[in-house]
């Protein structure tokens, strides 16, 4: 079955010991805030996740969402947790107090998400896809646009998507066909239709926020001439406060659900816009620059799905392998007051439980380290330090989507491996996992082209100033324990891989330049050895921490230890993947190009 309970204290490990809470809560936003609120904070939203979300997991999978007369409904339980979710506040989280917000940190926020996620994943896009939607709105759109549209959208009493997606066309937006008209009254109607709208149309909200992607008349071709439009399922009512109604429904209408292999507790529709009312947001022939507001933000939230099915898959994985009576340990039996030993004893299924531990763990990790530098890149005093937050973020946004996903796939097929045949059937949940874990490698732009804005874009940008923020704190903490005889293995096995990554860094801007394919042809080995030195970075920390903390009391005794454990792991059987990623760069992509389309 799908077992999951909040890591917090984990959480709180990465929040407050390998990362600096006070730098956090020392922001002038968050002066009011400290490392018991968040820690209370956290808890609640750990409770919400496992009591209220988690058992509609698997019957939400089961049911699905239903389309009947252009009307969505989602699976039994949802619309009652949904109440529970805004009525607690934990649409708001993060968003700006004068549209309602709780004005938190995204550090939190990203920490809150993850158990959402976790729990249940379809359930999260509801809400996910709006904050994206409200920081679009709040960057680019009028401010009667911002009055209007925030105070509904932040408190969760309206919802919201992103319409990019054409039958014809996916990535390359440059070529879709939805066409705006000038109405005349400072408005526009929108005639076209869009595809894998996530969130598209559902019964949770009593209206939905559509932010799409259109061409006005006479724009320019491709990506240079697309506009974006904020369109609303209904017409706002004639009164538009906080409390008030929608108006008339709109020329919006969902035609189609997708049959999906996953999420199907989510709605991803096909939408129509038959002349429907919108508003420009940001100026003409500009929307890329909105909608890559909201695609970077989701891009991190994704990051964070991916997170979320690692911990479950793990934890449930974990349950079943104590339980699971099967063979012998080989040095002997480990229980002989059973007919058989816990398959937990058997080193290969140790590999797979470590594995994704010390994915779960590090990318914890890694994503505390991107969200605090986003808190930074929002609210430090010094436009020096916001510049820098920002580099890092641009630069990690990518690594963070992609790998995390990646070993959320990863993650989930170990864990129906540990259940074996009973994780291949339904009734263990562990198949939903796998399904529902796919996607994320696809969704908002799929992990090889987050490889491609990694090499082509991130690392030349500003003469490669981007990697500063990664680069500096490795380079300073190897030299800090170089001397330090307890940490010897993680600053060798920490300066090799750092070593490598700088020489492949190198080896890209060289060729890449000259010839793009080059590039291309490395870069979705370059993203993955970018993530893995970065969490050899910071495993090697955290086993310094788990070091000095070695005569601690009590439970901490054993999460230092297991955590010192789990460095240990990583640098032993997963950091040495660094030296093939590099391997494979130096190839080259004389082999992978050389093939004749023919004869494919």
């Amino acid at each position: 079955m799908q077992t999951y309970a909040a890591p917090l204290r984990d959480m709180r490990f990465a929040l407050t010991e390998l990362h600096d809470v006070a730098a956090l809560t020392a922001l002038p936003a968050f002066s009011d805030l400290d490392a018991d609120a968040i820690a209370t904070i956290l808890e609640a939203a750990g409770k919400l996740a496992t009591e209220v979300l988690l058992p509609l997991n698997a019957p939400g999978d089961a049911h699905g969402c239903t389309l009947e007369n252009g009307v969505v409904r989602t699976p039994p339980g949802f619309r009652a947790a949904y109440a529970a979710f805004r009525a607690g506040g934990w649409n708001a989280v993060t968003g700006d107090p004068a549209y309602g917000g709780q004005g938190l940190p995204q550090t939190v926020g990203m920490l809150v998400s993850e158990m959402i996620c976790a729990a249940n994943l379809s359930f999260s896009l509801y809400p996910g896809l709006t904050a994206g939607a409200t920081i679009a709105i709040d960057r680019f759109a009028s401010d009667a646009l911002r009055a209007l549209y925030l105070p509904k959208l932040t408190q969760g009493i309206w919802a919201g998507t992103m319409c990019l997606t054409e039958a014809h066309c996916g990535t390359d937006l440059g070529l879709l066909r939805t066409r705006a008209v000038p109405a005349g009254d400072g408005s526009y109607r929108l005639t076209g239709s869009k595809i894998f709208v996530s969130a598209g149309e559902h019964d949770l909200t009593e209206n939905i926020v559509h932010m799409v992607l259109a061409r006005l008349p006479g724009a320019p071709p491709g990506i240079k001439g697309v506009s974006l439009f904020l369109v609303p399922k209904y017409l706002p009512g004639t009164d538009s406060g906080p409390d008030g109604g929608v108006g008339a429904r709109n020329g919006v209408t969902c035609t189609a659900l997708e049959h999906k292999m996953g999420i199907k507790g989510s709605a991803t529709c096909q939408l129509s816009f038959d002349d429907a009312q919108g508003w420009l947001v940001g100026a003409p022939h500009k929307g890329m620059h909105g909608m890559f507001t909201m695609m970077n933000s989701e891009r991190l939230g994704v990051g964070i799905q991916g997170l979320g099915l690692i911990e479950a898959a793990y934890q449930s994985a974990v349950r079943y392998a104590r339980d699971r009576l099967q063979g012998r340990a080989l040095p002997g039996p480990r229980r002989p007051d059973l007919p058989a030993d816990p398959i937990i004893v058997h080193p290969d299924v140790r590999r797979m439980l470590m594995t994704m531990r010390v994915h779960a763990e590090g990318c914890r990790a890694l994503g505390v380290w991107v969200a605090n530098r986003l808190d930074a890149a929002e609210h430090a005093a010094d436009a020096r330090a916001r510049r820098d937050a920002e580099d890092f973020v641009a630069l990690m946004t990518p690594v963070v989507k992609a790998m995390f996903t990646d070993f959320a796939v990863e993650s989930a097929n170990l864990a129906m491996q540990v259940h074996g045949g009973h994780g291949y059937i339904r009734d263990h949940g562990i198949e939903q996992y796998a399904r529902d874990a796919r996607i994320t490698q696809i969704y908002e732009g799929t992990n090889g082209i987050q490889a491609l804005d990694l090499v082509g874009r991130k690392l030349p940008a500003h003469a490669g100033r981007s990697l500063r923020g990664l680069f500096h704190p490795i380079a300073d903490f190897i030299e800090n324990i170089r001397a330090d005889p307890d940490m010897e293995k993680f600053a060798a096995g920490l300066e090799r891989a750092f070593g490598t990554l700088q020489l492949a860094t190198r080896h890209i801007a060289t060729r890449g330049l000259a010839d793009p394919e080059e590039a291309g042809a490395a870069a979705g080995d370059y993203l993955r050895l970018t993530g893995l030195v970065a969490l050899a970075y910071l495993w090697a920390r955290a086993a310094r921490i788990a070091i000095a903390r070695h005569g601690a009391a009590g439970p901490d005794q054993t999460f230092y230890a297991a955590k010192r454990i789990s460095a240990e792991f990583f640098f032993d059987r997963i950091l040495p993947d660094a030296t093939a990623c590099y391997l494979k760069i130096r190839s080259g992509k004389a082999s992978m190009m050389a093939m004749p389309e023919t004869a494919f």
